[in-house]
């Protein structure tokens, strides 16, 4: 799918690899449309396909160079993948809208002691140790937990994201304090220097402008020829080779030097302007 957001797959059939295209993979939670729009703006000779995948998945695609970038979640191994750090996430609890932690604006781990705390296994946040009751079995997905959530049976820490992407009438979440948070990063495969076109999106995600970006669009303007105004701009001489200096030849600015009174003698016999002299 291109330019917008693609939908999970079970077996995700990856678009092959095209040296005029950009494939980028992003894990649940994230939302790349704002970047995919300046994308769009810069590059629009370029297509660029997202690709909707588990965290899993995406790490794999990425190893596989099945997708050129992705947007995941710390940690990533430096092994064979470079990443930049993006942004961290606040990360909340999930609970039934009538729970008594719903009254509070921001729940303590202290406040989940008495709480049966959902584990699932895609779970995204790096735990030294859980807060809360253990369940007796992990859900399988993210997913799953929720539903039991909305069943009653426990809460669930995530990043705010995930939180708002299961969203559902009978649940809400608060802000957790104290815990672990989920830090979203770019990565690529690992290599000397990043492509093209990877280095044209770290570019996005990080705020350059177009003329500070580096890769594809930066290289074609390389070499070329720049036009005469430019260059005299930079040089400090004014369009058509005056250099705006006094005694440079060029006419300086402003009004027209006034004559002396007596005219160009300047004697002071001429003309005081005024009444004519009367005769004796």
């Amino acid at each position: 799918m291109t330019g917008s957001d693609a939908s999970p797959a079970d077996s995700p059939s990856f678009p092959s690899s095209s040296p005029s295209s950009f494939r980028l993979a992003y894990v649940p939670g994230v939302t790349p449309s704002k970047w995919v729009r300046v994308w769009n703006e810069r590059l629009p000779d370029v297509p660029l396909t997202l690709l909707a995948l588990t965290p899993a998945e995406a790490f794999g695609a990425l190893r596989e160079g099945a997708a050129d970038a992705g947007l995941v979640r710390l940690p990533v191994d430096r092994d064979d993948l470079s990443a930049i750090p993006l942004y961290t996430e606040t990360t909340v609890v999930v609970i039934l809208k009538d729970h008594l932690l719903a009254a509070a604006e921001e729940v303590t781990v202290e406040d989940l002691a008495e709480e049966l705390v959902l584990h699932p296994l895609d779970d995204t946040l790096d735990w030294e140790r859980l807060p809360g009751l253990p369940a007796n079995e992990r859900p399988a997905t993210t997913a799953d937990a929720i539903e039991l959530v909305a069943a009653g049976v426990g809460v669930l820490a995530v990043p705010q994201s995930l939180a708002r992407l299961h969203h559902r009438k009978d649940l809400t979440y608060r802000t957790l304090t104290e815990v672990p948070q989920s830090r979203v990063a770019l990565s690529w495969q690992a290599a000397d220097e990043a492509p093209d076109l990877v280095e044209e999106f770290i570019g996005i995600v990080r705020g350059r402008t177009v003329n500070s970006t580096r890769g594809r669009r930066a290289e074609a303007q390389k070499g070329q020829k720049q036009p005469k105004d430019q260059k005299e701009r930079k040089s400090g001489a004014k369009p058509g080779g005056r250099s705006g200096k006094p005694g440079a030849g060029a006419r300086t600015a402003g009004k027209p030097a006034a004559r002396k009174p007596g005219g160009a003698g300047g004697s002071g016999r001429g003309r005081t302007g005024g009444k004519p002299r009367k005769r004796s």
